[in-house]
């Protein structure tokens, strides 16, 4: 009985609502999705839909509008059911096609079926059980009003109704389930950071942050730290590649647990990068790591070959948990370790001969490329700039992209903006994109890499209501052209691809791949390499 009293209760304009918003789950967004997610996707785009229908019929009775008789109503509940049938089976049977039209895109084998039978369930598990906290939060909602009602007026008690529920829900996600979670990913990092890996042994290299010469200690780099500064490509192994001598890079490295402070650990990093001789090499580079202190090799490995191995890089950890997890519960961290790390060496720097200290870059990927924009203010360096910066992957809400890409001159695509003259800020993704006809570069240059595909940096909040702007034609070349902007769904959708950004090939979505990294640096650092070199080492960075 109670399944029939459960249907019974269903709204039919709300079935009919999600039905359209579950169908529109299934086409394709920035990033291929499996199973697994379609079916929690499609399940909470249905449940989104029938919210929304809900909402509207009550706003209809509110209005005192007409409302079709009972007997007319369950028979339109059925009919919606028949819809809600026939259009699932249809785009179901499209969902395959649809994915694939995407991992074409990616060079990724197409896949066969969607198994949409475990699509649907997966769908309509997820639908029920967000429909009923929907009804324990309704039915909470009128208990509350109901006793207030007892002393104080109907609209006063409904509106301590929704505050009371409000607050209790809230209390329960954040207090307990939030705080609960948190724990564990905050004792499974830390337990991770602290792992001392099989085959990194203490560095003889007294030059290695770490080596017992070191003003650091190995223990306390951190597993991101052991693992940036024991890795990178050697002497020996960039001088075979380009057929004379060359330096091993350097790499300055602080973790999270190397001093109790931010200001302490930027003071030693300065003093560690002093120590190695790290302002006596041509190039120096401020990295800003991502959430968990990790550094991308691709980017350092690349601009290492790139200059001979005549360059130094320092960075901080600032936390041990993952990029989104960090931005979420302590944001201040990276800006307050970026901004401590770079006035610390800045002010080093300045003070060196002009002629005699190298020259100086800034970079991040991912979280690192927002917080390494928030390192500095123009009006701080602008009577003696650093020398330019590349940041890939920035996620959508950094200062500096929002801006410019706003602000891109016309006919420019929001994926790939032109701004100004290009003198200064300049976009490009898989294809070199800096060469822009008639430009030149002044004293600062600033690049950005992004993909089309990437949803941590194309991610936008007004989605829920308006296509973004880089859904107009021309595309990316990474994005499906079956791609289509639905209201609330194309939010859920992106969602969904920002969090697992990091999932397609190295080349889309959030993994920047080493071989696009180096045309970005060429432009950045203005070092000059032969076209056939460039290419050679491409082909070696891509095996």
């Amino acid at each position: 009985m109670r399944p029939f009293r459960f249907w019974d209760s269903l709204s039919a304009i709300g079935l009919l609502t999600g039905t359209l918003f579950f169908a529109a789950s299934l086409t394709p967004s920035l990033v291929p999705r499996d199973v697994s997610l379609q079916g929690v996707l499609s399940g909470c785009s249905l449940a989104a839909g029938y919210g929304i229908g809900v909402f509207g019929l009550w706003l209809w009775t509110y209005l005192e509008l007409p409302r079709p008789a009972d007997r007319t109503a369950y028979y339109l509940k059925l009919g919606c059911a028949g819809i809600f049938a026939v259009v699932a089976v249809a785009f179901l049977w499209r969902a395959a096609q649809w994915q694939n039209s995407i991992r074409e895109r990616m060079e990724l084998a197409p896949v066969d079926s969607m198994h949409p039978y475990l699509v649907g369930l997966v769908a309509i598990a997820v639908f029920v059980v967000l429909l009923l906290l929907a009804r324990l939060f309704m039915a909470i909602f009128h208990m509350a009003s109901k006793q207030v009602g007892r002393f104080a007026p109907r609209r006063v008690s409904r509106l301590a109704g929704i505050a009371v529920t409000l607050l209790l829900f809230w209390s329960v996600a954040e207090g307990v389930l939030f705080r609960f979670a948190l724990h564990v990913a905050d004792s499974s990092f830390q337990k991770l950071d602290a792992l001392i890996e099989d085959g990194r042994p203490v560095p003889t290299d007294p030059n290695k942050t770490g080596s017992t010469a070191s003003l650091l200690d190995w223990d306390g780099l951190g597993r991101a730290g052991r693992e940036f500064v024991s890795t990178g490509p050697t002497k020996s192994a960039i001088g075979m590649f380009l057929g004379r001598d060359a330096e091993e890079p350097l790499r300055v490295y602080v973790g999270l647990n190397s001093a109790e402070t931010t200001a302490e650990r930027a003071r030693l990093a300065l003093e560690e990068l002093k120590r190695v001789g790290g302002f006596e090499r041509s190039t120096l580079v401020v990295v800003v790591p991502t959430g968990t202190g990790w550094v991308d090799p691709a980017a350092m490995d690349t601009v290492e070959y790139l200059h001979g191995g005549d360059i130094a890089s320092v960075a901080i950890q600032y936390s041990y948990l993952t990029s989104w997890l960090s931005l979420l519960v302590e944001p201040e961290y990276g800006r307050e370790t970026a901004r401590a790390l770079f006035a610390e060496v800045y002010a080093y720097w300045t003070r060196l001969p002009r002629e005699r200290r190298p020259r100086l870059y800034l970079h991040g990927l991912s979280l690192g490329a927002l917080n390494s924009d928030l390192s500095t203010d123009l009006f701080d360096v602008v009577g003696d700039p650093f020398h330019g910066a590349l940041w890939s992957g920035a996620p959508f809400a950094s200062r500096t992209w929002k801006t410019v890409t706003a602000e891109r001159n016309p006919g420019s695509p929001a994926w790939l903006p032109r701004f100004r003259d290009g003198s200064i800020i300049r976009f490009t993704n898989q294809q070199n994109e800096l060469a822009i006809p008639g430009a030149q570069w002044g004293a600062m240059r600033i690049v950005y890499l992004q993909y089309a595909s990437d949803a941590v940096t194309f991610f936008d909040p007004l989605s829920f209501y308006r296509a973004p702007a880089w859904m107009a034609a021309p595309r990316g070349p990474d994005v499906s052209p079956e791609f289509r902007w639905y209201p609330v769904v194309t939010f859920l959708q992106l969602l969904l691809d920002m969090a697992t950004a990091t999932k397609p090939p190295m080349g889309y979505g959030h993994v920047y791949a080493p071989e696009h990294y180096i045309d970005a640096w060429i432009e950045v650092t203005g070092v000059e390499w032969p076209a056939d070199g460039i290419a050679r080492l491409k082909r070696q960075f891509a095996r």
